[in-house]
């Protein structure tokens, strides 16, 4: 069963450079995946009865979440594609999907959605690289 951006990236009628459509579906679909995850990570931490203690989280989780649905935005457009672009952009994502991991890694042994928000960041950053890594 193909997912929904698989099926964007094979209707799309012009040739795509060369690009991994495989690896470009799992990254678009890993950044919204994070993007997700680290808005409800951040939404979660607001109810936590230490808020305080959660700030640095909740600030990098709205971060990355912004990256990240940038990122798939970005990545979903082909017409006019600049790879100078698409690089910088995935650079930027697979950092702050680490710093995010690594905040909410922090909390993760006191708060479920940390570690899964960790989770999710870990698997975004491993798909933008590996994104970047067959772009040359």
């Amino acid at each position: 069963m193909t997912t929904v951006v698989e099926d964007m990236l094979t209707t799309y009628p012009a040739d795509l450079g060369g690009v991994d459509r495989q690896k470009l579906a799992r990254c678009i679909e890993e950044c919204v995946a994070c993007a997700q995850a680290c808005t409800a990570c951040a939404d979660a931490c607001l109810s936590e009865e230490a808020v305080a203690e959660l700030t640095r989280c909740i600030r990098t989780d709205m971060d990355c979440a912004d990256v990240c649905g940038t990122t798939a935005a970005v990545l979903s457009r082909h017409t006019g594609y600049d790879a100078n672009v698409t690089r910088a952009v995935l650079r930027a994502c697979a950092t702050v999907c680490e710093a995010c991991a690594d905040a909410c890694e922090a909390h993760a042994d006191r708060h479920e959605h940390c570690r899964v928000c960790a989770e999710a960041c870990r698997r975004c950053e491993r798909a933008c690289e590996a994104l970047l890594s067959s772009l040359g």
